[in-house]
């Protein structure tokens, strides 16, 4: 009771003393007080005798128990729900052992039971090799030292077994991965010379290097994958690389003089092909050509010695008309000699001939006709009887 309280003659403090009794409040009265109206609010009351003894209603206090119990079971379930995001895998952990693997998306999982462990399996990785003195020199199979480095990009697998493979079957994935690639580069290196590493067979010694580092991972069951393998370097050793790029640049000169003289190669041959082809076509054709007048003439002498076999004399005569019309064909001048005349004739065909051409040139374009060689030859031909005519009437 307050002291300004109406009814108070103010021989009573607030914890019902009066003001002449000496000591302290009495502080279980003061929390059966407390009890009580926490009891009357969630719905109790409080029973006593006559003289109100005061205690609390232990129905209030179920029934308060009750409704914080529903709440903070409420409060619990929604505290179960979690979230993995796209390009990550959840581990669940149920009493610290492996229950199970969850793809991205909405999840839930009772808390304080179970354990949700985050993997990230789209990131990638990356881990060096070479890049300290103790692990850039290798040995190769001709006892040469070799400074080497390598680049190695990873990932975690995206299956789900792999996300709990990286998290539980080795102490130190990305540890591990760095000693199988030391591994798997100096196996390949000790397998291959020094010469054959440093100029046309990186690309060999990369896949090599490359699977058998995936190979040594998928043994262990680390849960990762390499995605890129790359060789940053490879030389001798600082000591002696001068000598090593001398016999390097001696190596590359020499393919570049094979490659010009298999080009020039590639340019001349063909040409010598073609032209040996041609030369074989061309002869060929004359052999044909050969062949078939030759057989051409035989045919002709047979069927000609038929007809000689048949009539001597008309044969005899005929090939002699034949063979003066051939040769005086070829000849621009003729000499005729007539029996029982003194003087030659002398027939100048040539210019018969261009003179007759000239002028039956000239008379095709007035008249707009051509003239052929048959009309020049039947005219040099009938000058030649009425000269022959003239000579024997003589």
């Amino acid at each position: 009771m307050a002291w300004n309280e109406p009814g108070n003659s103010g021989d009573k403090d607030p914890w019902g003393q009066r003001n002449g009794d000496q000591g302290p409040p009495d502080l279980d009265e003061v929390v059966k007080k407390l009890q009580q109206k926490f009891g009357s609010f969630f719905g109790g009351g409080s029973k006593g005798g006559s003289g109100g003894s005061g205690k609390p209603s232990s129905s209030g206090f179920g029934v308060s128990g009750s409704v914080l119990a529903v709440l903070g079971l409420i409060v619990w379930g929604l505290s179960g729900f979690y979230i993995i995001e796209e390009g990550y895998r959840g581990v669940v952990l149920r009493v610290g052992a492996y229950s199970g693997t969850t793809a991205p998306g909405l999840h839930w999982y009772p808390r304080f039971i179970d354990v949700v462990e985050k993997v990230d399996v789209s990131g990638v990785r990356s881990a060096k090799l070479g890049y300290q003195s103790d692990e850039a020199l290798m040995l190769t199979q001709d006892e040469n030292i070799i400074d080497i480095r390598f680049d190695v990009q990873y990932q975690i697998k995206s299956d789900p077994e792999a996300a709990r493979d990286y998290l539980f079957n080795v102490r130190d994935p990305d540890e591990t991965l760095r000693q199988a690639t030391a591994s798997a580069v100096r196996e390949v290196i000790g397998k291959s010379k020094m010469d054959f590493v440093i100029t046309e067979g990186r690309g060999v010694v990369t896949i090599e290097a490359q699977n058998q580092l995936q190979e040594t991972l998928d043994l262990y069951h680390t849960g990762l994958i390499v995605t890129n393998f790359t060789m940053q370097n490879a030389q001798a050793p600082q000591q002696v690389k001068q000598a090593f790029d001398d016999v390097v640049m001696a190596r590359e000169d020499s393919v570049r003089y094979v490659n010009e003289a298999e080009t020039y190669a590639n340019d001349i041959l063909p040409k010598a092909r073609g032209l040996s082809a041609r030369t074989v076509a061309e002869s060929e054709a004359y052999r044909a050509e050969v062949v078939a007048d030759a057989e051409g003439r035989t045919d002709r002498f047979i069927k000609i010695l038929k007809e000689y076999e048949k009539a001597p004399a008309v044969t005899r005569k005929r090939l002699y008309f034949d063979s003066m019309e051939s040769v005086l064909s070829k000849s621009g001048k003729i000499l005729v000699d007539v029996e029982g005349g003194n003087n030659m004739l002398y027939l100048p065909l040539d210019k018969l001939r261009s003179e007759n051409s000239a002028a039956r040139t000239a008379q095709s374009r007035a008249d707009g006709n051509s003239v052929t060689n048959s009309d020049t030859s039947s005219s040099v031909s009938q000058r030649v009887r009425d000269s022959i005519r003239r000579r024997e009437v003589r």
